[in-house]
């Protein structure tokens, strides 16, 4: 069985090795980007209201005691704020392609959904919808954001599904090459 259990900064900092693992097998990145990304993963902890959950397989086998239970997924975000890297230069596009206004309307008071990953054997059972509103309930924030690849992905369709719309596409953070969505729905989620 899945659970969900919520991390404080405190706890996801120390499972980051765990994290990494997931991430790696979810996503297949070049290894020079991964001790990068494990920078970045520690220096989100610090952003405010940062909240997390790991998905876990308990084994309920009554026969035995209980093992340690498998991490299979997490997700993460935090409230945005100016100063941070990726809302900035969201804000910065939005608001070039859709105007000030819109950008503020989106960004003003987000919820930044930074990373959402299942282990591969885990994916399209439901894990990471699950995730997202676990994550998402109970929110103050105004919009729930995200990026993702902008291509026909299990992801791009999951977030779809949930009503996370395209605010931008074909977007291209400054340093990349890749083409991503960003894609924000109004908050609570129903």
């Amino acid at each position: 069985m899945i659970e969900f259990r919520g991390a404080g900064p405190a706890e996801f900092t120390e499972r980051l090795e765990t994290v990494i693992d997931i991430y790696t097998a979810a996503m297949n990145p070049p290894e020079e980007q991964i001790n990068g990304r494990k920078t970045i993963m520690r220096n989100h902890a610090t952003y405010p209201n940062f909240q997390c959950y790991f998905a876990e397989l308990r084994d309920s086998s009554p026969d035995m005691p209980a093992p340690e239970p498998v991490t299979v997924g997490f997700a993460y975000g935090f409230r945005g704020a100016p100063g941070q890297w990726w809302h900035d230069v969201v804000l910065r596009g939005l608001a070039d392609r859709l105007g000030e206004e819109a950008a503020h309307a989106w960004m003003g008071h987000a919820f930044e959904l930074a990373e959402i990953h299942v282990h591969p054997d885990y994916q399209g059972k439901g894990v990471g919808r699950a995730m997202i509103t676990t994550l998402c309930a109970g929110r103050r924030e105004r919009s729930a954001v995200l990026s993702t690849h902008d291509q026909p992905t299990a992801a791009r369709h999951l977030y779809a599904s949930m009503g996370f719309g395209d605010l931008l596409t074909r977007f291209v953070f400054p340093g990349g090459s890749e083409e991503y969505a960003i894609a924000g729905r109004p908050l609570p989620l129903t």
